[in-house]
């Protein structure tokens, strides 16, 4: 669809705003709108789409789907994700809540990160509101995410014991770190997608103590 044709524009504009008697009679005027897709994106992705948190936006997506949104839209582009990747990137509980309330697919797949699931996508971006409502609401967990949510119970065996290492830093979990380091996890390992250690991403994620800590037991 056109992103400058004034439908698509006012329609854009009412979810960006949270307008629900706006977007309720755009989308009743226009049915069609309801499966546009702008700029790759689906009417629930434009609800969720960077930085999120919307006014109003689990009503936003409540109206969208009662409108018949498809859900579990993937956007068309270098990847597939689905609105709620979307949300989970953006640290978005209300969002996310809404979208899982409406039926979405907690493990679809088609993350920016490994085309994994939205908890691939949580994770990977440090967006730990978002990744502990996803494992409260039954999402499946991998060990090294984990071991980033400081969730040793959940670490099934058998387990990279680097990744989960430089995952536990990076999610500030000193606990579960120092147990990973006592079992013999590398704290120089470098992760294949960037030159940053385990320190480097605890830093980098604002976790300064136990970045100091790595650095004297490297």
């Amino acid at each position: 669809m056109d992103v400058e044709e004034p439908r698509t524009l006012a329609v854009v504009a009412a979810v960006r705003a949270g307008d629900l008697a706006e977007l309720d009679r755009l989308l009743t005027e226009h049915p069609d709108l309801i499966g546009a897709r702008i700029e790759g994106r689906s009417l629930l992705h434009v609800a969720t789409d960077w930085p999120g948190h919307l006014p109003h936006v689990a009503e936003t997506i409540a109206t969208l789907v009662a409108h018949g949104a498809e859900v579990d839209a993937r956007f068309v582009g270098a990847h597939t994700e689905t609105p709620l990747h979307w949300a989970a990137s953006n640290d978005d509980v209300e969002a996310l809540d809404a979208l899982l309330d409406a039926g979405a697919d907690i493990e679809a797949e088609g993350a920016v990160i490994g085309g994994g699931t939205p908890l691939a996508d949580a994770v990977a971006f440090a967006q730990w509101n978002t990744a502990r409502r996803l494992v409260e609401r039954g999402a499946s967990v991998q060990a090294h995410q984990a071991a980033a949510l400081g969730l040793l119970d959940r670490m099934t065996e058998p387990f990279d014991l680097d990744l989960a290492f430089w995952y536990a830093a990076h999610g500030g979990q000193r606990e579960l770190a120092a147990y990973l380091l006592e079992r013999g996890a590398d704290p120089s390992w470098l992760p294949g997608w960037e030159p940053v250690d385990a320190e480097g991403a605890a830093r980098r994620n604002g976790f300064g103590e136990l970045a100091d800590w790595l650095s004297r037991r490297s």
